[in-house]
């Protein structure tokens, strides 16, 4: 660093964040300006000048400023926030906002840089173009007047995507993941769906095993070759993959449990997360119980867990860790569950009591941590 005076400033006021004097031999971090928002969380490197913003946060986005005696530099920080959903559920994308004053506010889709909603309070206009994109989100946006915030109903994948909220010309972003949920018998075959009826010439997609993160498949949009990876992650894909030529659609036999796990296409600007489990078989008599064991001890790094039913994925049960909540949804589905579920806070298994043929089916347990895992169960009903 050859600069004697080197400054760090941030945000529309430059409000000064760091220096370093080479003269006095000095560095300085201002951690306590603005609020304190940025408290612990400055590290300023002697030798670089490099500037280490630890555990950012949306009120850490926005324009930071380098500038010494014959340097002066920008960088725009963007903070992304990242949710997974299933196909067919609702979510909110939050403003941050609980009330709007004189603001105008825009969310816009990244990538097609398309406008989809706004609100100009100053005109008390609120507008929601949901006709875009060939009408993919017609009737299922909603635009809260009040915060801003942007909910979107019925998610497909054609709704996974990067959107970007501007207010007042500050930045907040979120990646939007959704994914289907799929679970297969040990031993079996079973297609991952592209969504797409034809791959063009020129078009380029890829398809991610995500818990290890290992490249299986894909189609160069300069070559017209097909290549299988199979022989990644020690070989547990080999033989076993089967990529379609004219739809991108990802064939797996032979599915074993070594093969649970994520699942992601990318086409072009679309992507697709799929949750493949191999489910365990159950046999149980008409009016005992069956407990679906979780095999965790304890929530620990667990940050949530979810129960569902059947091919339509109904959630039955859950626990979130933060609240420590446990919840019970036995009135679904007409109620047929109703006073027979049992979630163990301690082990996370579940137990259906006094169990009929209308509790047959598959049973989906969901384990969100810094990885998405799934266990499945077959449960067969018996009469006595």
């Amino acid at each position: 660093m050859d600069n004697d005076v080197v400054r760090w400033r941030h945000g529309p006021g430059n409000t000064l964040l760091a220096e370093i004097n080479k003269q006095t031999d000095r560095i300085t971090v201002y951690d306590d300006v603005l609020d304190g928002r940025f408290r612990d969380r400055l590290k300023l490197d002697n030798q670089t000048g490099s500037l280490t913003i630890t555990d950012p946060r949306h009120e850490h986005a926005g324009v930071y400023e380098l500038e010494g005696k014959s340097l002066r530099k920008s960088f725009s920080l963007v903070i992304i926030d990242e949710i997974s959903m299933k196909e067919g559920d609702s979510l909110t994308l939050n403003s941050g906002l609980t009330e709007i004053k004189d603001d105008e506010i825009q969310w816009k889709l990244v990538l097609e840089d398309i406008l989809i909603a706004k609100i100009k309070k100053q005109t008390n206009n609120m507008t929601v173009y949901d006709d875009v994109l060939d009408g993919r989100f017609r009737n299922r946006l909603k635009l809260d007047n009040q915060t801003g915030s942007l909910t979107i109903t019925n998610t497909t994948t054609q709704h996974a995507g990067a959107y970007e909220l501007l207010i007042n010309n500050v930045r907040k972003r979120f990646f939007l993941a959704v994914y289907d949920e799929i679970s297969v018998k040990e031993g079996d075959s079973l297609t991952l769906n592209s969504g797409r009826t034809e791959i063009s010439k020129g078009e380029m997609f890829v398809w991610l095993y995500l818990n290890e993160i290992g490249f299986i498949a894909g189609i160069k949009a300069w070559d017209d070759n097909i290549p299988e990876y199979d022989d990644v992650l020690d070989g547990r894909f080999r033989d076993r993959l089967k990529l379609d030529n004219q739809t991108g659609s990802l064939t797996i036999t032979n599915f074993t449990t070594e093969h649970n796990g994520v699942y992601y296409v990318a086409i072009n600007r679309m992507s697709i997360h799929f949750f493949l489990a191999v489910y365990d078989e159950i046999s149980v008599t008409e009016g005992d119980s069956v407990t679906l064991n979780c095999d965790l001890t304890k929530m620990k790094a667990v940050d949530q867990i979810q129960w569902s039913f059947s091919i339509e994925n109904i959630l039955i049960a859950g626990i979130i860790k933060r609240t420590e909540r446990i919840s019970v949804y036995d009135d679904v589905l007409d109620g047929r569950f109703r006073d027979r579920l049992k979630l163990n806070k301690q082990t996370l298994s579940l137990t259906i009591t006094n169990i009929t043929t209308q509790h047959a089916g598959v049973y989906q347990l969901s384990i969100f941590k810094s990885k998405i895992s799934l266990k499945a169960f077959r449960v067969s009903v018996y009469g006595e």
